[in-house]
């Protein structure tokens, strides 16, 4: 059974409203970001995996404050099981109960299997999303991730937000 798209930008508008905040300001970027189209099929390509679901692996530290900005490090050959999630601004039940939905790694690996890809990158990376300071991200996390990307040589990078 399929379900409609959620209307996040709607759903946090009426939330806001029925809290008696003002509207939400979404981030606006005025500059047009680059596009660097993809150099070779993805069924030869490295693919990366960024994800914002809060998402860590047993043994590592969780994400525990809104404006967290740290990133984790999951290697690509990660038991499911060892996965954890935490987040301040979704209920994390499905994802505690399936990574999967927000991490979809387990779907990156069948593509790579079934050849739909080339290979996943050794590591794919983890962040808390809701992070508040537009400023953090652009000056501090995404350059972080993009340098990742960078040393682990991928062709593609599926952002996966939660």
């Amino acid at each position: 059974m399929s379900r409609p798209p959620v209307d996040y930008i709607e759903r946090t508008r009426e939330q806001y409203s029925a809290l008696g905040y003002p509207p939400y300001k979404w981030v606006h970027n005025e500059d047009v970001p680059p596009f660097e189209p993809v150099s070779k099929p993805l069924a030869e390509s490295r693919i990366g995996l960024i994800a914002s679901g809060g998402i860590y692996r047993e043994g590592q530290i969780a994400f525990h404050y809104r404006d967290d900005i740290s990133y984790r490090i999951i290697p690509a050959d990660c038991e499911m099981s060892a996965l954890r999630a935490t987040h301040f601004a979704y209920d994390v039940t499905d994802a505690r109960s399936d990574p999967n939905v927000v991490f979809p790694l387990e779907t990156l690996r069948a593509e790579a299997r079934e050849r739909g890809i080339g290979e996943i990158a050794p590591n794919a990376y983890t962040f808390m999303g809701g992070i508040y300071s537009v400023r953090k991200v652009r000056d501090r996390l995404a350059p972080a991730l993009a340098e990742r990307m960078e040393e682990d040589a991928v062709d593609v990078v599926l952002l996966v937000p939660a």
